[in-house]
């Protein structure tokens, strides 16, 4: 009898179809972002079901942050693991992107379909500037978590600087971070504070399923092993097979690789990779442009499952234009399908890889403190990226600065869209004025643009 099987010491064992209802019902309320989507899973796993502590809740997210992709999938593929063994961690996180795949799936169907008409432009026209303020609210939670010291406000400007006036590749700017919190931690303790959570840890009812009686296996070399080779597999040979039939120089084989190496570097969540994904998406490969690098992004925000979901949108424009020699749509589809499954199979394979090692990985302070540093380093990211969006979203035309060492893209204060600065102010006051939700306030603003464009407003 395995692990995954064995009955639970105390008795107490959560039938796994009813976990599994319960994971399909989480998947569709996962709306908001991260820390949307951890708030639904605190309160139906936690507070409600009671079917882990909090403590062990608090353990498996504070693990998942330590780990590039989606912190929210890969908490449930945690728990999802600890409940039902590595069946259950396949199921909760294969749940919780589902939806979302669909979803945008459809939706990036209907922009290529029909994103020239009337309707749909003036649709986005609403949605886009909305984005800004998401990205200004997501900015301001991160910093007032992670930057709590005057080290670390200095790590998250020196991030922005970098990437927005001498464009240093995402990826340097993450190691350096994380090198830089490791050194501050070492030489300087002080600069990096930690904050515990024990006492909230240890408020409410016990759970169902008491911690100790959880689902767990022993780290060992033989398992380290057999987990890499049957992840490694998983994840290497749809892209080596879309090579061998296609080319190495197709779409296909240039986006597997692409968003395969981009699932390794996004520390911090999906806004900070994707500034990373829209500067080689727009600028390298040409996929998209920028203003509907926004526009997904719009599309990833209104429906369930993580925002990095965007990079479907990404492959779905990226294939469709040039399908080397496949029928637009199949390409659309099968590469949309492809880079989904690059992007979410490194997150199974981190946890499932690194759950048994979880509380000795939590007890290293030199890692947590390298961590942090990454952590303070994404403020810079994602302000770059809303400054990025900024410049394409409310101005039609910008130009490149590249003299005496930078390089940057401004804009042509001429070419302002003053329907687009009307509609961000809208969506700020509604998200920082009345706490609005994102989806409510995304809502709105797509009416506005509709408003105006049937209107004769010019909405381009």
């Amino acid at each position: 009898m395995t692990s995954e099987t064995q009955p639970r010491p105390d008795g107490v064992a959560i039938p796994f179809g009813t976990a599994v209802r319960v994971w399909f019902g989480i998947s569709l309320q996962t709306f908001g972002g991260p820390a949307g989507q951890i708030a639904v899973m605190q309160r139906a796993l936690v507070d409600d079901k009671r079917w882990i502590g909090q403590r062990r809740f608090l353990h498996a997210m504070n693990y998942c942050m330590l780990l590039p992709g989606p912190e929210a999938q890969q908490l449930a593929t945690y728990v999802g693991w600890l409940l039902h063994g590595t069946r259950g961690g396949l199921v909760a996180g294969g749940l919780f992107v589902l939806p979302g795949v669909v979803a945008l799936l459809v939706l990036s169907a209907v922009y290529v379909a029909f994103g020239s008409t009337v309707v749909v432009t003036a649709l986005f026209a609403g949605l886009a500037p909305a984005v800004l303020a998401i990205v200004v609210q997501a900015v301001q939670r991160v910093a007032k978590r992670a930057l709590i010291s005057p080290a670390l406000v200095s790590i998250a400007v020196v991030s922005f600087l970098a990437l927005a006036l001498f464009a240093v590749p995402f990826p340097v700017v993450v190691v350096v971070a994380g090198v830089v919190g490791w050194g501050l931690h070492r030489w300087w303790p002080t600069a990096v504070p930690e904050r515990g959570s024990a006492e909230a840890a240890d408020r409410g009812p016990a759970p169902v399923i008491p911690d100790d009686v959880l689902h767990t296996e022993r780290p060992s070399s033989r398992r380290t092993l057999r987990v890499l080779l049957v992840g490694l597999l998983v994840w290497g040979v749809p892209v080596a097979a879309f090579a061998l039939l296609t080319g190495t120089g197709s779409v296909f084989t240039q986006q597997g690789l692409f968003f395969s190496g981009a699932a390794v570097v996004t520390f911090g969540g999906a806004y900070a990779v994707l500034a990373y994904v829209a500067q080689q998406a727009v600028q390298v490969y040409g996929w998209l442009t920028p203003g509907e690098m926004v526009r997904g992004l719009a599309l990833a925000e209104t429906t369930p499952g993580p925002l990095v979901m965007v990079v479907q949108f990404v492959a779905f424009l990226g294939a469709y234009r040039a399908p080397g020699g496949v029928d637009p749509w199949v390409a659309a589809v099968l590469a949309s399908l492809l880079v989904t499954w690059v992007t979410f199979v490194p997150s199974f394979l981190f946890v499932l890889l690194g759950a048994p090692y979880m509380e000795g990985l939590r007890g290293n302070r030199s890692l947590s403190a390298a961590l942090t540093g990454i952590t303070a380093a994404v403020v810079g990211v994602i302000a770059n990226l809303g400054v990025y969006f900024a410049v394409h979203t409310l101005f039609r035309e910008t130009f490149a600065v590249d003299r005496f060492g930078l390089s940057m893209e401004l804009p042509d204060v001429g070419s302002i869209r003053p329907l687009a600065f009307a509609i961000a102010a809208v969506a700020a006051g509604l998200i920082f004025g009345l706490k609005w939700s994102v989806l409510r306030t995304l809502g709105v603003c797509a009416l506005l643009g509709l408003a105006a464009g049937l209107s004769g407003l010019a909405v381009h």
